[in-house]
């Protein structure tokens, strides 16, 4: 369903962010967003053995071959990073529901103007790449505010794309890991409605970058109400079927298949050793990201 947003503006919705979102977080997380994003370096300074907390990307598979125990490099951070968005703009994120009024593509629109803010605010910088049927548009990394109130701008302007075939994440994930050549903290938001054999190309860009996973759905997507004969559409692909909700088997199927989509993407994180935040149309933005930081600090230590 398409819920128009028309009187939406970039000074608006980071006005709106800014009093809403951001300052409750700066609240709860006291200002410590390493918990959230880790930070990383790009000149080597040392090798030491492996300890089990460490991230296997960085064991140096030469020296260990040698020592005959793993080694893993170090390096020295950084202390500005470059931060990329790669925006699945396609018609499926377009779907929300009356209950909640709100789209999946509001909730991405909110979640990367929250994240560009908070690391801007420390001297980042943010780009954007948007994907549809094919890559769209791309913002160059840049800092400061009006970076943030671009990005805001050009998601706002990103046409809604009338129905196609299904979405291709694993030709946007390839371009995006061809593109990207400083290293960089990559966040992927999709709903990962999309032509299957993307997971190998998550795996690759996260090997190079430090990649997180937002995950858009509505319940509505996993959780069929009882609401009699209702049209159904495929989002992507426009198809319509007549169905009929009262059916306690169809309903059962349904969620079958929900059931084995979630599963089957979960799999596929952990395969590309990808942490990911699930972000629903009914979420608070605020209690998600803290729920995610605390979860990222947990697995760190």
């Amino acid at each position: 369903m398409s819920i128009p947003n028309s009187a939406a503006t970039p000074e608006r919705i980071l006005l709106r962010l800014d009093w809403n979102v951001i300052r409750r977080l700066d609240g709860l997380l006291q200002g410590d967003y390493r918990t959230l994003f880790y930070g990383f370096g790009v000149d080597f300074a040392d090798l030491r053995e492996y300890q089990p907390e460490d991230d296997i990307r960085y064991i140096d598979w030469n020296v260990t071959a040698r020592m005959d125990t793993p080694y893993v490099r170090q390096y020295h951070e950084d202390r500005e990073l470059t931060a990329w968005f790669l925006l699945d703009m396609s018609p499926s994120v377009d779907f929300g529901t009356l209950q909640t009024q709100i789209e999946k593509r509001t909730m991405l629109i909110d979640f990367v103007t929250v994240i560009s803010r908070l690391l801007t605010r420390h001297g980042n910088r943010v780009g954007a790449m948007m994907f549809g049927s094919r890559l769209q548009h791309t913002v160059p990394a840049r800092g400061g505010r009006l970076q943030v109130l671009r990005l805001v701008n050009d998601m706002l302007k990103q046409p809604r794309l009338p129905n196609a075939p299904f979405t291709n994440l694993k030709s946007f994930l390839s371009g995006a890991l061809n593109s990207l050549k400083r290293r960089s903290l990559v966040f992927v938001i999709s709903d990962f409605i999309s032509e299957s054999g993307w997971e190998a190309s998550l795996s690759l860009l996260n090997q190079r970058h430090e990649v997180l996973a937002i995950r858009l759905y509505d319940p509505r997507e996993v959780d069929l109400p009882d609401i009699g004969m209702v049209m159904m559409e495929d989002a992507e692909t426009g198809e319509q079927l007549f169905v009929d909700t009262h059916d306690k088997k169809f309903r059962k199927r349904f969620a079958d298949a929900a059931r084995k989509r979630e599963m089957d993407l979960n799999l596929a994180f952990k395969r590309a050793g990808v942490d990911v935040l699930s972000l629903s149309t009914e979420d608070d933005l605020v209690r998600a990201i803290v729920r995610f930081a605390k979860r990222r600090q947990k697995v760190r230590r």
